[in-house]
């Protein structure tokens, strides 16, 4: 059967028809955008995610590193205090040596047969020097005269000779 239907709501529906075409390709360009700009997020949203793990790996690259140099500041610190106490020491020594050294007013020259053997601060280091070279432990003399008659240095096998040094009389 055929109905009859006015020119009037024919144009209308056409209308509509044309209305629903272009709603519809502009719903399904609309749809496309959102399908590029969903992909583009999920890109970035990898992206970012890598970026991030490599951030955590080097974090804790960094704090490993951290603690390491940390561990080894407290090792050289230590050493640090250690070469100050050691400089310490040392400057103190020094100085007790300078001293003993600055108050000495002679020095002791061993002479075997008239020749130096060697100097000495003191004369217990002379003897004691002479000793361990076989000389005997007593009868020593700082002269070269024996009784009344003088006799030659060189004929002497031990001699210990005082020498006053600098400006000490």
């Amino acid at each position: 059967m055929i109905t009859p239907v006015r020119t009037r709501t024919l144009d209308a529906l056409r209308a509509d028809l044309s209305q629903a075409k272009a709603a519809a390709t502009a719903a399904r360009i609309k749809g496309e955008q959102h399908k590029l700009e969903r992909d583009l997020a999920n890109d970035a949203a990898i992206r970012a995610e890598t970026h991030v793990e490599k951030l955590r790996t080097a974090l804790d690259s960094a704090r490993a590193d951290a603690a390491r140099l940390e561990g080894e500041m407290e090792a050289l610190r230590g050493q640090s205090l250690l070469d100050t106490e050691d400089r310490q020491a040392l400057r103190m020594l020094l100085r007790a040596t300078r001293k003993q050294h600055g108050r000495a007013e002679r020095v002791y020259i061993l002479l075997r047969f008239g020749d130096v053997h060697s100097v000495h601060a003191t004369r217990d280091g002379a003897e004691i020097a002479a000793e361990a070279e076989g000389a005997p432990r007593d009868g020593w003399t700082s002269d070269a005269t024996c009784c009344a008659a003088p006799v030659p240095v060189s004929e002497i096998p031990w001699r210990i000779r005082p020498v006053p040094l600098g400006g000490a009389r």
